[in-house]
């Protein structure tokens, strides 16, 4: 199979899967969702993704209509259904189906898969970013399908030519990016925003943080400023798909680029560890 869709039990070809309109995606973006690659037919960090997915449903107070093991063992049956073992692997749960209403609806939650051909990408050259006031709400650590300020935001990367938007809260404080968190290398030293209300605790993040301990980096998960960024010695941007990007100028102004020896330490330390836990 070239694109696998799986909704409640139901599987076929992605472009062919339907749902349906009373799904409370449909209304309100609600539930949330998870997405991770998978080389040679092994998800990197299932566990992880899945706590997370886990976590994010109980913050909305939504039942996963399905154990963390039968979850994983049907993502794992999935994957084995398609042509390739290298794939995105997406999934996400909604609170339910009901006729348009805000209260929670009866009966249980919808389980939706998507499997798509996608290989990781080691490229190390580096990217362009801008910045933007952060907009959205104050949930930002539940991983929900209302994505509506990050697609504003990342369309309007795109149209200026660029990578990613970082975004930042009143005073300047920068949280993440519009779908990838962001870290600054300053003086030796990895800095990333703590994992509060304000940002994405990412999975890419967590094993860009293992790498600089297994590299004896010191980490500070503090907040930081846009100004900061501009005067850091390297930015990096990390998610699931693209875990270690390089940023060479933000808002059109030259920024980083200032310690390749750390980035490409770090670069080829959380490449490694991907490639090792996905082996044949």
């Amino acid at each position: 199979m070239k694109e696998l869709g799986y909704y409640n039990g139901k599987i076929g070809e992605l472009n062919e899967m339907t749902v349906p309109m009373n799904d409370r995606a449909s209304w309100f973006g609600d539930g949330v969702y998870e997405a991770g690659l998978c080389r040679n037919y092994k998800v990197f960090a299932m566990d992880e993704h899945v706590d997370r997915l886990f976590r994010s449903a109980s913050m909305l107070e939504i039942t996963v209509p399905a154990s963390k093991e039968e979850l994983k063992a049907l993502l794992n049956d999935l994957i084995h259904k398609m042509d390739t073992g290298d794939l995105l692997v997406y999934y996400q749960v909604t609170r339910g189906s009901g006729p348009r209403a805000h209260a929670f609806p009866d009966g249980p939650a919808n389980l939706w898969v998507t499997l798509r051909p996608k290989a990781i990408n080691p490229d190390t050259t580096p990217v362009s970013l801008i910045t933007a006031e952060d907009t959205r709400f104050f949930h930002c650590n539940i991983k929900t399908l209302n994505l509506i300020p990050s697609v504003m935001a990342n369309e309007r990367a795109k149209r200026a030519g660029c990578y990613e938007c970082v975004l930042y809260r009143p005073g300047r404080r920068v949280t993440e990016c519009s779908h990838s968190n962001v870290h600054i290398i300053k003086d030796g030293v990895f800095y990333t925003a703590p994992t509060d209300n304000l940002i994405l605790p990412g999975i890419a993040r967590a094993h860009l943080i293992k790498a600089c301990k297994k590299l004896q980096i010191p980490v500070s998960e503090t907040p930081f400023t846009v100004e900061d960024l501009l005067a850091a010695d390297e930015i990096i941007t990390s998610s699931s798909t693209a875990p270690c990007i390089r940023a060479c100028r933000v808002d059109g102004q030259p920024v980083g680029m200032k310690r390749e020896d750390l980035f490409n330490a770090l670069h080829e330390a959380v490449f490694q560890e991907f490639y090792d836990e996905t082996a044949d």
